[in-house]
């Protein structure tokens, strides 16, 4: 009962916080503004943003070291780290959202800023003068030119990807939470098939048309996600920010520390019986109430803060699992290179697309849980905060069995290789690319919605950010798991798969996101 009075004082606390207006500043009028119908553009924009994004991120390893001439060390250290710094942006482009620009304005100048990158990147893949000749590595124009394009592009995929989610749950309000979560499943289905699109058909176009093709047809695929976009401010419905949340936070913070050592009585920090700040996490941060000493500082700024703070080890913990998956973009990459990809004499099979039966089983069985598995599913679990921490959970226990399948393969790869001389087929490589794809659908798909629903009203968009970011730490963790490793043991710097010892690195990540999935369920059992 008292959980059900907690819910609704944070139910109606979010509706009096969210004040809607449509493009011309007035006054949003429900049915006419909002709605499934303009959310449902945010999926429509999502799936040719990340048919976009993945048709170069998932093959830049190919890229990098056929045309650009990397060592293989190298580029896989330049494809984690471009991917990490997308999706580490994230938090840029939610705090913009959030503090200064509506999300739908943030969405149009990020794009803007992608696409800017796309057409710098195309120029070089299309003048040859650009790019290196032979076997040589790139001259400093040409690497210059290489690097001011990749990171624009990650600037914009950083903003795009903090502000999309949020703006979609905008349009739908917050009372109706099965609306929601069907949103975010519908969402992530987004996700999930321009991903498919991306490494099916643009990397069939990459291989076989070459990659300047490619450039010119993801570039025009996203204008055209920015053209749709904008035809729907008409029926959009925006909240104006109001001011930074994260200014208000460390308000919260520094007041708090200043107070720390001051007595006072319960009665002048207890939050009144009318009061908002009666959230599940009351009981949480208890320092943090002695902010309200400074009459500037309400119950509703501390109470954003005690609720972001709480989130934190949910998605600390989700780290390692994203540093698994970042293998799927480099070493298993190098694996498949060195495998047998013939499906027939005439066509091989390009690895990247591996990706295609796991994103595939993905979107169907996204769909089949939205069309039929929410009746088998009571509401009260459906929409319990529990439901989406086990569903992160189920996902960093498949990460770690991935990797233990992973080191298999590559230990019998490397046998057959080595004693045989036999290359054996790149479907070996599937199963670690099901079990990693169901795993990040599990884990990434859980955060976002996890974290739109926790988050408060005026944090939405750094909140749902939290699970690119989390992306992002576990690509930048797979660099320095490389670089220490092989400054260590010298495991990988071999540029022959046969003599490096990939299994032994596959074991240590199947070890530490083991260790990690306990750290979870401490984190997980106590929010």
């Amino acid at each position: 009962m008292h959980s059900k009075l907690i819910q609704g004082n944070t139910e109606m606390q979010n509706e009096m916080e969210e004040k809607f207006e449509n493009w011309r500043g007035e006054e949003a009028i429900s049915g006419k503004h909002g709605g499934i119908k303009a959310a449902s553009i945010a999926c429509v924009v999502e799936v040719m943003e990340n048919m976009v994004f993945l048709a170069y991120s998932t093959n830049f390893m190919m890229y990098f070291t056929k045309s650009m001439h990397y060592p293989s060390a190298q580029a896989a250290n330049m494809v984690t780290n471009f991917i990490g710094t997308s999706f580490l942006l994230t938090i840029f482009g939610g705090f913009v959202a959030d503090s200064f620009l509506t999300r739908s304005a943030a969405f149009v100048i990020f794009c803007s800023i992608e696409l800017l990158g796309l057409i710098l990147l195309t120029l070089q893949a299309h003048y040859p003068k650009l790019q290196p000749h032979g076997d040589k590595t790139p001259s400093t124009l040409q690497a210059t030119i290489l690097f001011t394009g990749l990171y624009t592009v990650a600037t914009g995929v950083g903003g795009v990807k903090g502000s999309l989610p949020a703006h979609g749950g905008d349009q739908l309000g917050s009372r109706n939470q099965r609306l929601i979560s069907g949103f975010f499943n519908w969402y992530y289905f987004s996700v999930c098939f321009g991903g498919l699109l991306a490494v099916t058909v643009m990397v069939w176009i990459e291989e076989n048309k070459g990659w300047s093709s490619s450039f010119y047809i993801t570039t025009a695929i996203l204008a055209s996600a920015l053209f749709i976009f904008s035809v729907g401010f008409p029926m959009y419905r925006f909240k104006r920010p109001i001011g930074s949340p994260l200014i208000r936070m460390v308000d919260v913070l520094v007041s708090a520390a200043r107070n720390r050592n001051r007595f006072v009585t319960d009665a002048e920090i207890t939050p009144s019986h009318n009061s908002t700040d009666k959230s599940i996490h009351y009981n949480k941060f208890k320092f943090l109430n002695k902010a309200k000493l400074n009459n500037k500082i309400s119950a509703i700024h501390i109470e954003e803060t005690r609720t972001f703070l709480a989130l934190q080890p949910i998605f600390l913990s989700t780290i390692v699992m994203n540093c698994c998956l970042a293998q799927l973009a480099t070493f298993s990459v190098q694996q498949g290179m060195a495998m047998n990809k013939k499906l027939s004499r005439s066509f091989e099979i390009p690895v990247a697309s591996l990706n295609a039966i796991p994103l595939f089983c993905m979107i169907s069985s996204l769909a089949l849980y939205e069309l039929f598995g929410k009746r088998i599913l009571s509401s009260n679990d459906e929409r319990s905060s529990s439901f989406n921490l086990k569903r992160i959970g189920c996902g960093l226990a498949l990460s770690s069995v991935s990797m233990a399948v992973a080191a298999i393969v590559e230990v019998i790869r490397k046998h057959e290789a080595v004693h045989n001389n036999i290359k054996i087929s790149v479907f070996w490589l599937e199963i670690q690319f099901v079990l990693l794809t169901f795993s990040d659908m599990l884990t990434l798909g859980g955060m976002l919605e996890f974290f739109y629903r926790e988050a408060p009203a005026s944090m939405r968009s750094i909140s749902t950010a939290l699970g690119w970011c989390s992306t992002a730490m576990g690509f930048f963790l797979s660099s320095v798991l490389v670089d220490v490793i092989n400054a260590v043991t010298g495991w990988l710097r071999k540029e022959d798969l046969n003599e490096s010892r990939l299994e032994l690195f596959y074991v240590v990540l199947c070890v530490l996101n083991t260790l990690n999935l306990f750290n979870y369920i401490f984190w997980a059992k106590r929010y």
